[in-house]
């Protein structure tokens, strides 16, 4: 590793808290040189993670992981393929017993140590996701933060994952019901994200006493690689975790979910791409969960705090370039505020500074790669043909780079692609309603259904608007609302199942009944 940790004894709240701050408050701003990124890079690990040891593929196969702010390779990473995902499988199967026997604290103290480890190397992981993914540093340091959260909560719910005990109401029997690991698990992970979606998969999966294989995306695994080095040096048992980067999901994802040692898969993704999946999940009746694709209105009421709603909005839509499922595709403003809140939203949206995520200043990074580019401008194209106005922005940067300018689109008609289909990009559409029944009818006319968020100064209003919102999340008054603590997931297409707070470690068990004569049945 770049600046090796030697492991530490599991530390109180307090300290722990006081660490994370450290971090937060007083990394460098100044842009990162080119001899600190090479060391980062050369330090960072490029093979497959197997059975706890570092291998290259057994082909021999790489593929190049690029910097998307300039286009140029950072370095390349070895290629799993089929032959390696059964290695992989077979050390995950030959690990499950002792894993799942593993007292539960000590595997609370390993995660606690990987919460540890991560707050120590919070600058290398937040370098290393802005130079393979593109997000501002800041927007790095705050995934760490949040990221190594999912280790520090699952740490505690490890050993607090209880069953019960109790009589059957006829009294003729004692009922243990025992919650139990599911199995080995396949988690594949999107690139928008790259440590926040391992750790969000990884963390419960080995506080519930699952093995697993952890596949991250082909665009940034240096993240992830990096990420399982340090759960190592945590103490982690060789096969409980084993890491398959690849340039060809299929070739390993297949043969893993055809394998009767599999147990259950966890995706993140699109929601063509879970479809597939789930479809094949269906031949082994796999344990599944999907957090796929999202369309998520941001309402804002004539009686909102304007000031309040633009910055909900800035967050909700431009936090990650716009590259979330989270982000807040749709934005429903009643008419009798519309034009204000569009001045007022404008003016922010223009004074973003757009450039590389190392530069200090920068509010909006490059996007992952030129189809996203050409993807978001052709949604824009579509929607200025329909009749939209451009208020800012609006076109794809020059030069190197996949940058795309923040853009703010107004009068925006109802057929646009850009309001019927994720967007993944840093593009505002507005539109507006009259009344209550109106907004919440525009909300819900999505196949999707994961994040939602309304503003209005009412909350009886904002909680009534949030009982007819067909979305797993609602953000009120507030842009950004994901927490470790806190389950996640969608409804509808955007997919099934929770991940994070008590019901993400739920995902991983499964449920035994021992019915047990009772005593007094004699």
């Amino acid at each position: 590793m770049d600046t090796p940790a030697s492991q530490h004894p599991v530390q109180d709240d307090a300290a722990a808290q006081t660490r994370t701050t450290q971090t937060r408050t007083t990394p460098s701003r100044a842009t990162p040189s080119r001899q600190r990124i090479d060391a980062l890079l050369a330090a960072t690990p490029t093979d497959l993670f197997i059975n706890g040891q570092w291998r290259q593929a057994a082909a021999g196969a790489s593929f190049a992981v690029e910097d998307p702010a300039t286009g140029e390779t950072l370095t390349r990473v070895a290629s799993a393929d089929e032959t390696d995902a059964l290695s992989a499988m077979d050390a995950a199967a030959e690990a499950q017993d002792s894993w799942a026997r593993t007292p539960s604290r000590v595997r609370a103290e390993i995660l606690r140590r990987g919460f540890d480890l991560v707050q120590d190397h919070a600058e290398e992981l937040a370098l290393l996701m802005t130079l393979e993914m593109g997000k501002p540093l800041a927007q790095s340091r705050g995934e760490v933060s949040y990221g190594g959260e999912f280790l520090r909560w699952f740490s505690e719910e490890a050993v607090r994952d209880h069953g019960r005990y109790a009589d059957t109401p006829e009294g003729n029997l004692r009922m243990l019901i025992t919650r139990k690991p599911v199995g080995p698990c396949l988690l594949i992970t999107p690139w928008n994200f790259p440590l926040a979606m391992a750790t969000r998969k990884v963390a419960p999966a080995l506080a519930a006493g699952c093995t697993m294989i952890l596949k991250p995306a082909a665009l940034t695994p240096l993240t992830s690689l990096y990420f399982t080095a340090l759960m190592s040096e945590a103490g982690l048992p060789g096969g409980v975790l084993n890491v398959l980067p690849t340039d060809s999901p299929a070739s390993i994802s297949g043969p893993l979910m055809a394998d009767p040692r599999l147990r259950k898969i966890s995706f993140t993704g699109s929601t063509a791409v879970g479809k597939q999946l789930m479809k094949q999940a269906t031949e082994n009746v796999l344990r599944t969960s999907m957090e796929l694709g999202g369309n998520g209105p941001l309402i804002v009421f004539e009686d909102a705090d304007l000031d309040k709603a633009v910055a909900g909005a800035m967050a909700a839509k431009l936090r990650n370039m716009g590259e979330a499922c989270t982000a807040a595709n749709r934005v429903l403003v009643q008419e009798s505020v519309a034009e204000e809140f569009i001045a007022k939203l404008a003016q922010r949206m223009s004074a973003l500074q757009v450039g590389s995520g190392l530069e200090d200043g920068v509010d909006v990074g490059p996007l992952i790669d030129a189809k996203a580019c050409t993807s978001v401008a052709e949604l824009v194209d579509d929607a200025v043909r329909r009749g939209a106005e451009v208020v800012v922005g609006g076109q794809r940067g020059d030069g190197p780079g996949h940058f795309f300018a923040p853009t703010l689109l107004r009068n925006v008609s109802p057929e646009a692609r850009v309001v019927r289909e994720e967007i993944f990009g840093p593009v505002a559409p507005v539109l507006t309603f009259s009344t209550e029944d109106e907004a919440v009818a525009m909300a819900n006319a999505t196949e999707y259904g994961l994040a939602s968020y309304v503003f209005t100064e009412n909350i009886s209003r904002g909680l009534r608007i949030g009982d007819r919102l067909d979305f797993g999340l609602l953000g009120l008054n507030v842009g950004v609302i994901s927490n470790a603590a806190a389950p996640f997931g969608g409804v509808k297409q955007s997919g099934l199942g929770r991940e994070g707070g008590a019901e993400g470690i739920a995902e991983y068990t499964s449920t035994q009944y021992v019915g047990i004569e009772s005593p007094w049945s004699g």
